[in-house]
């Protein structure tokens, strides 16, 4: 009983095997055929064999005129696809400069936006520097004298003044702990920083303002007897 199904799926591979070996023949007899009557239709509308063969000879004159025609078309292809290429090049490079142009003008207004913020922070500063009335509403110093008060005001300009220098890479790190050095040698500038340590501790440690308070950390604690300097 098993070998019933494999008898029949080879008598049926054997049938359709057979049907397309005739269906081959039967393709191949009528092309055959039908090349024949294409050649004797064209030898009649020649005026004959002789006369076909003569006008084929012309006609492989005519194929290598062809033939350096489409070289020569090839060609001209190549070059216009090179001349592409260069062109998409060109025009990448132009991207690419002016997205460098748009980089460079975002950050020139950033810094003119800061540099107005900044400005505007040294007006207010000034006035309440000059009028103690109005460094009570900043509130910043509760219980100071307005002496202490225009010192820490001022101080924490001088801060401002080394975070901006900083931010803007006219100092490195090393610049800008030799300024603190120097800085925090005045007993002013300390009660100061005492004063506004809490507010500048939590501080993102990777921002500008981050890395310029841990720069002038150091600078009081070397001030203070309790390190010494560090090379950066």
């Amino acid at each position: 009983m098993a070998h019933r199904p494999l008898g029949r799926s080879l008598a049926r591979i054997s049938i359709w095997s057979v049907a397309v070996l005739a269906s081959a023949a039967a393709v191949g007899a009528a092309s055959i055929m039908i090349s024949g009557w294409l050649l004797t239709g064209v030898e009649a509308a020649n005026g004959g064999r002789r006369e076909a063969a003569e006008r084929s000879t012309i006609g492989d004159y005519f194929g290598g005129i062809s033939a350096v025609f489409s070289g020569m078309a090839l060609l001209l292809l190549v070059v216009t696809l090179l001349f592409q290429q260069r062109e998409l090049r060109l025009q990448r490079e132009e991207l690419a400069l002016q997205r460098q142009e748009l980089v460079s003008s975002r950050d020139e207004l950033r810094r003119s936006a800061e540099a107005d913020m900044r400005s505007l922070h040294v007006q207010l500063t000034h006035m309440a520097m000059d009028n103690p009335a109005l460094a009570d509403v900043w509130n910043d110093y509760p219980g100071e004298s307005p002496e202490v008060v225009r010192q820490h005001l001022f101080a924490n300009l001088v801060f401002g003044h080394y975070l901006l220098f900083f931010r803007w890479g006219g100092s490195t790190e090393a610049e800008i702990l030799e300024y603190a050095r120097s800085l925090v040698r005045s007993p002013a500038f300390q009660r100061y920083w005492e004063a506004s340590r809490g507010a500048k501790e939590g501080l993102p440690a990777e921002s500008a303002e981050g890395k310029l308070f841990r720069l002038f950390e150091q600078a009081i604690q070397e001030a203070r007897g309790g390190g010494s300097p560090t090379p950066l």
